[in-house]
């Protein structure tokens, strides 16, 4: 058997059993990926897969042994590959970055930019997921995911704090709340529809939680996971946004007024996270360097080892983090 073959055999089970999308995520032909599946099956003695006609219809019990030991071997060849790249000093490569639209478009570009003047033969990708489904897409390759929670770091991987945020109140200029000079209670905001991310809409949420403690039940107008969107229908009147800061300090918005949140909202953090028993190329360690200045390269890589044993410094807040002049 070879390393290809157990590439596309889990690659089958990842594009649940459809041969065309499994020889499409491999970049590999049809015939030649069944070709290399009958291949493998011949040497093995046995059927990994149930057929209905020409299709794959279930995955036999032998099957999935296999495929959880192939994932084990991929994973493995995958590393040393990486660990002989970072040894090599190769600045070759693929970036796959799960992350939010806010990450994605207010907080990754100032460092995507020198690590692209860094590496400049690393292709970056990035792979918009809400937070609640970044980590998982380490799981299908992506090498980090960018992501934000307000308890408990995330679980599924090496979780590195990077920065800490908060929410603000957005709305049109014309608004009654806009002529206030604090930030509005949570009585005035429960009175109003409000506009904010999709996951408002979890009973979870730190959203709602905070709205749930003060006895108030949010009105939730409109939800999406796209920050410029949530100010587009708060300019269409579709009512008050609540969303990340990190989203109102780039320019643009000077007809919305932007109102703290701060007292209401609990304190947000974002994170990095890396996938476990993967070895990173030196330069998916670089762009959180870039994200986070105050992580040292070594201690990521000694947390990636699992030899670190100290703890990671404070995170600053967004605001620090903010060129003095912005």
């Amino acid at each position: 058997m070879t390393l290809t073959q157990l590439r596309y055999l889990v690659a089958i089970a990842d594009s649940g059993l459809n041969i065309t999308l499994a020889a499409e995520r491999v970049h590999a032909t049809q015939p030649g990926l069944s070709k290399q599946l009958k291949q493998l099956e011949d040497e093995l003695g046995f059927q990994l897969f149930l057929r209905k006609g020409r299709s794959l219809d279930a995955i036999t019990v032998p099957g999935a042994e296999v495929i959880a030991r192939a994932r084990k071997l991929l994973l493995e060849a995958g590393n040393i590959r990486a660990l002989a790249a970072n040894l090599r000093g190769e600045a070759q490569g693929e970036l796959s970055i799960s992350t939010t639209h806010t990450q994605a478009r207010y907080v990754l570009p100032p460092a995507i930019a020198p690590l692209r003047q860094r590496y400049p033969e690393v292709s970056v990708h990035i792979v918009p997921t809400g937070d609640g489904e970044a980590v998982a897409e380490l799981g299908r390759g992506a090498d980090v995911a960018l992501v934000s929670s307000s308890g408990q770091p995330p679980s599924g991987g090496v979780a590195l704090p990077l920065y800490s945020w908060r929410r603000v109140v957005v709305v049109p200029a014309a608004h009654p709340l806009a002529r206030l000079r604090r930030a509005p209670t949570l009585a005035e905001l429960a009175r109003e529809p409000i506009v904010s991310y999709e996951s408002s809409l979890r009973p979870e949420s730190s959203l709602r939680t905070a709205f749930a403690q003060a006895g108030h039940d949010p009105r939730i107008a409109f939800t999406a996971r796209d920050a410029d969107l949530i100010k587009t229908y708060v300019r269409a009147g579709l009512g008050i946004g609540v969303l990340a800061e990190m989203a109102m300090q780039h320019g643009g918005d000077e007809d919305l007024v932007v109102l703290p949140a701060d007292e209401h909202f609990a304190q947000c953090m974002a994170w990095g996270v890396l996938p476990r028993e993967r070895v990173p190329r030196d330069y998916t360690l670089t762009l959180l360097t870039l994200l986070a200045p105050q992580l040292d390269a070594r201690d990521l890589r000694r947390a990636m080892e699992g030899t670190f044993e100290g703890h990671w410094p404070p995170a600053p807040t967004w605001q620090q983090r903010l060129p003095a002049d912005a």
